[in-house]
């Protein structure tokens, strides 16, 4: 049997586990075993602010006592979890806009197109009408990569030559979409931080241009962060956010990573909706983004009775 998400999600979180795993020891919680556990929980990337509500938290209940392994990743993945509670937001198309448009953006290399092809391959699958625009136009590769996804998913991708204008793409695709009852509009765009005066105008010009035809396009814009580049995920939603309206993230590649507490950090300090994590290549190592799942997979929590059985999918769709 395959395995369930949650197994998927534990393994691939086990190298930010094994991060934590100075934490997780048997000990009586005096000033100094509360200070080391602080440094430890910052250097897992979790943060500063949220190590030191943890900490807090021990120091208020359990200071001068004994604690077990058990109750250290109890107590941690319960702190976690409420932090992470309020950002769990699946996406979901909304159906007062057909075509929902979701602008996809995020540093090249954070795994955008493979996403995007996730998406599509789900939500047609849903029953939904998916489009997928290949706005990424200068880079060939994520050109192909699209239409890859476009002919394994039987979605239709729209591709102009190398080097077209991404905002006109944009806005035929848009057309296009609105003739044909599309129910998503997937919009790959460049990723090019370096020139970050070019990478803004086109990402504005994308969204002027489609406004011209609905003014309420995008809908969503979605960023897309790879995990192992850690706390540097934190300084990309603060850049993204100065050139678009970002609306909600999604975390990829957890499963090469040992920084999964990043996901923690940039609920914590930015209280976007983070709508899906990625743990692996397949489509449906994608899923909606769990709190209590993820709090306990990164503690390497066994228990999940409250998280569905392994090999069960939950009905909250992929994003």
């Amino acid at each position: 049997m395959a395995l369930g998400f949650f197994s998927r999600l534990k393994q691939g979180l086990s190298r930010s586990t094994q991060k934590l795993s100075a934490v997780f020891t048997k000990r009586k919680l005096d000033e100094a075993a509360l200070e080391e556990l602080e440094d430890q929980l910052i250097a897992a990337d979790l943060g500063p602010a949220v190590a030191e509500r943890v900490i807090e938290s021990f120091r208020v209940n359990r200071f001068g006592t004994e604690v077990t392994d058990e109750e250290i990743r109890t107590a941690l993945s319960d702190e976690i979890a409420r932090v992470l509670e309020p950002v769990a937001i699946p996406f979901e198309p909304d159906p007062e806009h057909k075509p929902h448009v979701v602008l996809m953006v995020g540093v090249n290399g954070t795994g955008k197109t493979t996403t995007i092809g996730k998406m599509a391959r789900y939500f047609g699958e849903q029953g939904k009408k998916v489009i997928m625009v290949a706005g990424d136009t200068f880079r060939a590769a994520a050109v192909e990569q699209l239409q890859v996804w476009g002919e394994r998913t039987d979605t239709p991708v729209i591709a102009g030559k190398p080097g077209a204008d991404a905002a006109g793409l944009a806005f035929e695709a848009l057309k296009r979409g609105k003739a044909e009852g599309a129910d998503l509009l997937l919009i790959d765009t460049a990723g090019r931080l370096h020139n970050k005066g070019a990478l803004m105008e086109e990402l504005a010009k994308i969204i002027r241009v489609m406004k011209k035809f609905d003014e309420t396009a995008p809908h969503s814009v979605i960023l897309v962060l790879d995990a192992t580049t850690g706390q540097n995920a934190v300084e990309q939603v603060r850049v993204f956010r100065e050139l678009v309206n970002v609306t909600g993230l999604i975390v990829t590649k957890l499963d090469g990573s040992a920084r999964g507490g990043i996901v923690v950090a940039l609920a914590d300090a930015f209280k976007l909706p983070v709508h899906a994590v990625g743990v692996g290549e397949k489509a449906e190592d994608l899923r909606p983004f769990s709190a209590q799942e993820f709090a306990r997979g990164l503690v390497g929590k066994t228990d999940i009775s409250t998280a569905p059985a392994d090999g069960e999918e939950t009905s909250a769709p992929e994003a």
